[in-house]
């Protein structure tokens, strides 16, 4: 099943502001579709396109505030399996980590363009979790 959120989840993991998704949304930037008459939902994969334009690298030698836990979340932005790994980019604000990792791991986590997911980064290694 495809990925869609919320507005207020698509603006949390965006960085914007709920009324800046709503905007996007108006002016055809996102998608979103109404089901059954409830809350607008943003379409996972388009909102990781979204989220690719927005956040370029930071420039080289630039640092910003590090966490102590080295947990980044974000969404999927790029999914490639062969018979035996997968490489998974993540969007995480202004950074995009790439993970290789089994294809079995992939496919159980469900790992797909616009799946929210969480980059946690250990010395050389990047664990992906599903929240």
């Amino acid at each position: 099943m495809p990925a869609s959120y919320r507005i207020a989840e698509a603006a949390a993991l965006l960085g914007v502001s709920d009324d800046t998704v709503r905007r996007w949304i108006d002016s055809d930037r996102l998608a979103a579709t109404r089901p059954t008459g409830g809350p607008a939902q943003v379409d996972g994969a388009d909102l990781a396109r979204v989220a690719t334009e927005l956040h370029a690298a930071p420039q080289p030698g630039a640092t910003r505030s590090s966490s102590a836990r080295n947990r980044l979340p974000g969404l999927v932005t790029r999914v490639v399996r062969d018979t035996v790994m997968a490489q998974v980019e993540i969007q995480a604000g202004p950074f995009r980590l790439v993970s290789l990792m089994s294809r079995e791991a992939a496919d159980e986590l469900g790992l797909e363009v616009g799946v929210r997911a969480v980059a946690t980064v250990k010395a050389t290694q990047v664990s992906v979790d599903v929240p």
